[in-house]
Protein backbone atom coordinates (compact mmCIF):
# COMPACT_ATOMS: atom_id res chain seq x y z
CA UNK A 1 0.00 0.00 0.00
CA UNK A 2 1.10 3.70 -0.98
CA UNK A 3 1.92 5.74 2.14
CA UNK A 4 0.67 9.31 1.98
CA UNK A 5 2.98 12.09 1.99
CA UNK A 6 2.25 15.62 3.57
CA UNK A 7 2.83 18.99 2.12
CA UNK A 8 2.07 22.40 3.42
CA UNK A 9 1.78 24.73 0.12
CA UNK A 10 1.21 28.30 -0.34
CA UNK A 11 -2.10 28.76 -1.98
CA UNK A 12 -1.74 32.63 -2.79
CA UNK A 13 -1.11 33.76 0.28
CA UNK A 14 -3.08 31.14 2.57
CA UNK A 15 -1.02 28.02 3.47
CA UNK A 16 -3.15 24.37 2.61
CA UNK A 17 -2.19 21.60 4.12
CA UNK A 18 -2.31 18.69 1.37
CA UNK A 19 -2.29 14.54 1.85
CA UNK A 20 -0.73 12.87 -1.49
CA UNK A 21 -0.93 9.11 -2.00
CA UNK A 22 -0.26 6.70 -5.48
CA UNK A 23 0.22 7.85 -8.94
CA UNK A 24 -1.62 8.19 -12.01
CA UNK A 25 -4.41 10.61 -13.04
CA UNK A 26 -4.67 13.17 -10.55
CA UNK A 27 -8.38 12.82 -8.15
CA UNK A 28 -8.82 15.68 -5.76
CA UNK A 29 -10.78 15.19 -2.36
CA UNK A 30 -12.57 18.01 -0.62
CA UNK A 31 -13.96 17.25 2.70
CA UNK A 32 -17.13 19.06 4.40
CA UNK A 33 -18.34 20.00 7.31
CA UNK A 34 -16.76 18.85 10.30
CA UNK A 35 -14.04 16.79 9.05
CA UNK A 36 -10.55 16.65 7.57
CA UNK A 37 -8.33 15.31 4.67
CA UNK A 38 -8.76 12.03 6.78
CA UNK A 39 -12.27 11.58 6.29
CA UNK A 40 -10.87 10.60 2.82
CA UNK A 41 -8.39 8.13 4.09
CA UNK A 42 -10.02 5.02 3.30
CA UNK A 43 -11.03 6.59 -0.02
CA UNK A 44 -7.36 7.22 -0.99
CA UNK A 45 -6.05 4.28 -0.31
CA UNK A 46 -8.67 2.46 -2.75
CA UNK A 47 -8.44 5.45 -5.34
CA UNK A 48 -4.04 5.23 -5.06
CA UNK A 49 -4.78 0.97 -5.19
CA UNK A 50 -6.95 1.33 -8.31
CA UNK A 51 -3.94 3.40 -10.01
CA UNK A 52 -4.56 7.12 -9.23
CA UNK A 53 -2.53 10.09 -7.28
CA UNK A 54 -4.77 10.81 -4.30
CA UNK A 55 -4.34 14.13 -3.32
CA UNK A 56 -6.53 15.69 -0.24
CA UNK A 57 -6.68 18.72 1.24
CA UNK A 58 -6.97 20.02 4.76
CA UNK A 59 -9.52 22.95 3.45
CA UNK A 60 -8.80 26.38 4.61
CA UNK A 61 -10.30 27.07 8.04
CA UNK A 62 -9.50 23.25 9.01
CA UNK A 63 -6.77 21.03 10.47
CA UNK A 64 -3.19 22.11 9.61
CA UNK A 65 -4.35 24.78 6.58
CA UNK A 66 -4.95 28.47 7.57
CA UNK A 67 -8.04 29.50 9.19
CA UNK A 68 -8.52 33.40 8.19
CA UNK A 69 -11.27 34.98 10.53
CA UNK A 70 -13.22 36.87 7.86
CA UNK A 71 -15.99 34.78 6.62
CA UNK A 72 -16.02 36.48 3.64
CA UNK A 73 -12.26 34.60 2.52
CA UNK A 74 -14.42 31.33 2.77
CA UNK A 75 -16.46 31.75 -0.54
CA UNK A 76 -16.55 29.15 -3.24
CA UNK A 77 -14.35 31.96 -5.32
CA UNK A 78 -11.45 31.76 -2.55
CA UNK A 79 -11.94 27.56 -1.89
CA UNK A 80 -12.01 26.76 -5.53
CA UNK A 81 -8.65 29.15 -5.87
CA UNK A 82 -7.21 26.76 -3.03
CA UNK A 83 -7.99 23.85 -5.36
CA UNK A 84 -6.26 25.36 -8.23
CA UNK A 85 -3.46 26.67 -6.70
CA UNK A 86 -2.66 22.97 -5.40
CA UNK A 87 -3.08 22.00 -9.06
CA UNK A 88 -0.54 24.58 -10.12
CA UNK A 89 1.96 23.70 -7.34
CA UNK A 90 2.05 19.80 -8.32
CA UNK A 91 1.78 21.20 -12.40
CA UNK A 92 -1.20 19.35 -12.58
CA UNK A 93 -3.00 20.41 -15.96
CA UNK A 94 -6.44 18.65 -15.20
CA UNK A 95 -8.26 16.55 -12.65
CA UNK A 96 -10.89 14.84 -11.02
CA UNK A 97 -12.92 16.15 -8.25
CA UNK A 98 -14.54 14.29 -5.50
CA UNK A 99 -16.32 16.01 -2.65
CA UNK A 100 -18.73 15.97 0.28
CA UNK A 101 -20.65 18.32 1.52
CA UNK A 102 -19.35 21.87 1.78
CA UNK A 103 -16.92 20.10 -0.20
CA UNK A 104 -18.73 19.20 -2.64
CA UNK A 105 -20.23 22.39 -3.12
CA UNK A 106 -16.43 23.45 -3.84
CA UNK A 107 -15.88 20.39 -6.14
CA UNK A 108 -19.46 21.43 -7.95
CA UNK A 109 -17.88 25.18 -8.42
CA UNK A 110 -14.70 24.69 -9.35
CA UNK A 111 -16.07 22.58 -12.70
CA UNK A 112 -18.54 25.68 -13.14
CA UNK A 113 -15.83 28.18 -12.86
CA UNK A 114 -12.85 26.33 -14.40
CA UNK A 115 -13.76 23.37 -16.89
CA UNK A 116 -10.56 23.67 -18.52
CA UNK A 117 -9.00 22.46 -15.20
CA UNK A 118 -11.68 19.85 -13.62
CA UNK A 119 -12.02 17.34 -15.84
CA UNK A 120 -15.22 15.19 -14.05
CA UNK A 121 -16.90 15.49 -10.80
CA UNK A 122 -17.70 13.28 -7.67
CA UNK A 123 -20.11 14.64 -5.25
CA UNK A 124 -21.31 13.38 -2.47
CA UNK A 125 -24.60 14.16 -0.26
CA UNK A 126 -24.60 17.81 -1.88
CA UNK A 127 -25.78 18.64 -5.02
CA UNK A 128 -25.13 21.18 -7.56
CA UNK A 129 -26.98 23.93 -6.98
CA UNK A 130 -27.39 25.78 -9.69
CA UNK A 131 -26.82 29.75 -9.34
CA UNK A 132 -29.80 32.15 -10.89
CA UNK A 133 -32.32 34.43 -9.19
CA UNK A 134 -33.14 33.90 -5.65
CA UNK A 135 -30.20 31.66 -3.72
CA UNK A 136 -32.06 28.81 -2.33
CA UNK A 137 -31.44 30.25 1.67
CA UNK A 138 -33.22 33.43 0.30
CA UNK A 139 -36.34 31.44 -1.20
CA UNK A 140 -35.63 28.94 2.43
CA UNK A 141 -36.11 33.05 3.65
CA UNK A 142 -39.06 33.58 1.97
CA UNK A 143 -41.20 30.56 2.73
CA UNK A 144 -40.63 31.42 6.27
CA UNK A 145 -38.50 28.28 7.27
CA UNK A 146 -36.77 30.37 9.98
CA UNK A 147 -35.77 26.83 11.63
CA UNK A 148 -33.32 25.63 8.87
CA UNK A 149 -30.29 24.97 10.41
CA UNK A 150 -28.08 27.11 8.61
CA UNK A 151 -29.51 30.21 9.74
CA UNK A 152 -28.26 28.68 12.96
CA UNK A 153 -24.62 28.16 11.89
CA UNK A 154 -24.20 31.65 10.21
CA UNK A 155 -24.53 33.06 13.77
CA UNK A 156 -21.77 34.50 15.94
CA UNK A 157 -22.72 32.67 18.84
CA UNK A 158 -22.35 28.99 16.58
CA UNK A 159 -18.47 29.02 17.88
CA UNK A 160 -19.68 28.85 20.99
CA UNK A 161 -22.49 25.97 20.57
CA UNK A 162 -20.09 23.86 18.72
CA UNK A 163 -16.65 24.85 20.81
CA UNK A 164 -16.69 21.74 23.01
CA UNK A 165 -15.26 18.72 20.60
CA UNK A 166 -15.45 16.28 22.86
CA UNK A 167 -19.34 16.28 23.12
CA UNK A 168 -20.13 18.13 19.20
CA UNK A 169 -18.26 15.76 17.31
CA UNK A 170 -19.44 12.71 18.32
CA UNK A 171 -23.05 14.32 18.75
CA UNK A 172 -23.02 15.55 15.53
CA UNK A 173 -21.57 12.68 13.68
CA UNK A 174 -24.36 10.19 15.34
CA UNK A 175 -27.73 12.45 14.23
CA UNK A 176 -26.39 13.19 10.81
CA UNK A 177 -25.97 9.24 10.34
CA UNK A 178 -27.93 6.66 9.85
CA UNK A 179 -28.05 5.01 12.96
CA UNK A 180 -30.74 7.00 15.13
CA UNK A 181 -34.15 5.82 14.97
CA UNK A 182 -35.96 7.86 11.49
CA UNK A 183 -37.95 9.91 13.91
CA UNK A 184 -35.08 10.74 15.60
CA UNK A 185 -32.35 11.52 13.68
CA UNK A 186 -31.09 15.30 12.48
CA UNK A 187 -33.74 17.39 10.70
CA UNK A 188 -32.61 20.20 9.03
CA UNK A 189 -35.84 22.10 9.72
CA UNK A 190 -36.70 20.91 12.85
CA UNK A 191 -35.31 23.26 15.72
CA UNK A 192 -35.90 20.19 18.13
CA UNK A 193 -33.75 17.90 16.23
CA UNK A 194 -30.54 19.95 16.06
CA UNK A 195 -27.44 17.78 15.47
CA UNK A 196 -25.65 18.86 18.89
CA UNK A 197 -28.65 17.30 21.22
CA UNK A 198 -26.68 14.53 23.63
CA UNK A 199 -26.14 11.51 22.18
CA UNK A 200 -25.34 7.90 23.53
CA UNK A 201 -21.96 8.36 21.53
CA UNK A 202 -20.69 8.58 17.88
CA UNK A 203 -22.14 5.66 15.46
CA UNK A 204 -21.12 2.06 15.97
CA UNK A 205 -20.49 2.60 12.16
CA UNK A 206 -17.39 5.02 11.93
CA UNK A 207 -14.45 4.25 12.93
CA UNK A 208 -13.44 5.17 16.23
CA UNK A 209 -10.36 5.84 16.00
CA UNK A 210 -11.26 8.32 13.60
CA UNK A 211 -13.88 10.30 15.94
CA UNK A 212 -10.98 10.34 18.42
CA UNK A 213 -8.87 12.30 15.80
CA UNK A 214 -11.75 14.32 15.11
CA UNK A 215 -12.15 15.69 18.68
CA UNK A 216 -8.41 16.01 19.08
CA UNK A 217 -8.22 18.08 15.46
CA UNK A 218 -11.31 20.34 16.68
CA UNK A 219 -10.09 20.44 20.17
CA UNK A 220 -7.00 22.22 19.32
CA UNK A 221 -8.21 24.46 15.91
CA UNK A 222 -11.99 25.12 17.10
CA UNK A 223 -14.86 25.55 14.87
CA UNK A 224 -14.63 29.05 13.95
CA UNK A 225 -13.17 28.68 10.37
CA UNK A 226 -15.51 25.71 9.71
CA UNK A 227 -18.39 27.67 10.28
CA UNK A 228 -17.22 30.29 8.27
CA UNK A 229 -18.47 28.53 5.10
CA UNK A 230 -21.70 29.15 6.42
CA UNK A 231 -21.76 32.31 6.87
CA UNK A 232 -19.77 32.94 3.63
CA UNK A 233 -22.94 31.52 1.89
CA UNK A 234 -25.13 34.53 1.26
CA UNK A 235 -21.76 36.88 -0.38
CA UNK A 236 -21.06 34.09 -2.73
CA UNK A 237 -24.43 33.84 -3.93
CA UNK A 238 -24.94 37.79 -4.11
CA UNK A 239 -22.35 37.71 -7.37
CA UNK A 240 -22.65 33.99 -8.25
CA UNK A 241 -26.41 34.63 -9.49
CA UNK A 242 -25.47 36.94 -11.70
CA UNK A 243 -21.98 35.94 -12.90
CA UNK A 244 -23.45 31.95 -13.28
CA UNK A 245 -26.55 32.28 -13.23
CA UNK A 246 -28.33 29.04 -15.30
CA UNK A 247 -24.85 27.15 -15.74
CA UNK A 248 -24.71 23.25 -15.77
CA UNK A 249 -21.94 21.00 -15.03
CA UNK A 250 -20.72 19.98 -18.86
CA UNK A 251 -18.12 17.22 -17.60
CA UNK A 252 -19.20 13.69 -16.69
CA UNK A 253 -20.22 13.14 -13.05
CA UNK A 254 -21.67 11.14 -10.47
CA UNK A 255 -23.63 11.91 -7.29
CA UNK A 256 -24.19 9.86 -4.08
CA UNK A 257 -25.93 9.80 -0.85
CA UNK A 258 -27.54 8.17 1.71
CA UNK A 259 -30.84 7.06 2.02
CA UNK A 260 -31.24 8.90 5.18
CA UNK A 261 -29.53 11.68 5.12
CA UNK A 262 -31.45 14.42 6.49
CA UNK A 263 -30.16 16.99 3.68
CA UNK A 264 -32.62 14.54 1.33
CA UNK A 265 -35.03 16.63 2.80
CA UNK A 266 -33.76 20.02 1.28
CA UNK A 267 -33.57 18.95 -2.06
CA UNK A 268 -34.60 15.45 -2.49
CA UNK A 269 -32.01 14.27 -5.30
CA UNK A 270 -33.10 11.64 -8.58
CA UNK A 271 -31.37 10.92 -11.29
CA UNK A 272 -34.20 12.98 -13.34
CA UNK A 273 -33.74 15.96 -11.45
CA UNK A 274 -29.73 15.39 -11.05
CA UNK A 275 -29.45 15.42 -14.94
CA UNK A 276 -31.48 19.08 -15.61
CA UNK A 277 -28.09 20.72 -13.92
CA UNK A 278 -25.70 17.83 -14.66
CA UNK A 279 -26.33 16.63 -17.98
CA UNK A 280 -22.75 14.19 -18.39
CA UNK A 281 -24.36 12.88 -15.14
CA UNK A 282 -22.83 8.92 -15.27
CA UNK A 283 -24.12 7.59 -11.87
CA UNK A 284 -26.50 8.01 -9.29
CA UNK A 285 -26.05 6.09 -6.01
CA UNK A 286 -28.50 5.99 -2.59
CA UNK A 287 -27.11 3.97 -0.27
CA UNK A 288 -29.41 2.23 2.23
CA UNK A 289 -28.98 2.47 5.79
CA UNK A 290 -26.92 5.48 5.70
CA UNK A 291 -27.23 8.69 6.38
CA UNK A 292 -25.10 11.95 6.20
CA UNK A 293 -21.08 10.49 5.51
CA UNK A 294 -21.35 7.66 3.59
CA UNK A 295 -17.52 7.41 2.85
CA UNK A 296 -17.74 6.77 6.95
CA UNK A 297 -20.66 4.75 7.20
CA UNK A 298 -20.19 2.55 4.35
CA UNK A 299 -16.58 3.31 2.58
CA UNK A 300 -16.84 -0.02 0.98
CA UNK A 301 -19.99 0.77 -1.22
CA UNK A 302 -18.84 4.30 -1.21
CA UNK A 303 -15.22 3.14 -2.71
CA UNK A 304 -16.70 0.82 -5.45
CA UNK A 305 -19.15 3.27 -6.64
CA UNK A 306 -16.12 5.73 -6.65
CA UNK A 307 -13.46 3.96 -8.16
CA UNK A 308 -16.11 2.74 -10.76
CA UNK A 309 -16.64 5.79 -11.61
CA UNK A 310 -12.64 6.92 -12.06
CA UNK A 311 -12.97 3.92 -14.53
CA UNK A 312 -15.19 5.38 -16.57
CA UNK A 313 -13.27 8.87 -16.68
CA UNK A 314 -10.63 8.92 -19.44
CA UNK A 315 -7.32 9.12 -18.07
CA UNK A 316 -6.36 11.33 -21.22
CA UNK A 317 -8.88 13.96 -19.43
CA UNK A 318 -6.72 14.14 -16.17
CA UNK A 319 -3.01 14.84 -15.92
CA UNK A 320 -0.78 13.15 -14.03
Amino acid sequence: MNTPDHHLIDARGIRIHVVEQGSGPAVIFCHGFPATWASWRRAMHATADAGFRAIALDMRGYGDSDAPDDSDLYTPFHTVGDVIAVLDHFRIGRAILVGHDFGANVAWNAAMMRPDRIAAVFGASVPFIQPGGLSFLDQLRGAGADGFYMFDQMTAGADAKWADAAHSIPASLYWLSGEPPADERWDPFDPARHMLRPAPGAPTTIDPAYVDEMVEVFGRTGFHGPLNYYRAIDTFYAVASRAFANCVIAQPSFFLTGEADGLNAVRSPTEDSLRETLPELCGFVALPGVGHWPQLEAPEAFNAALVGFLGTVSPNNASR
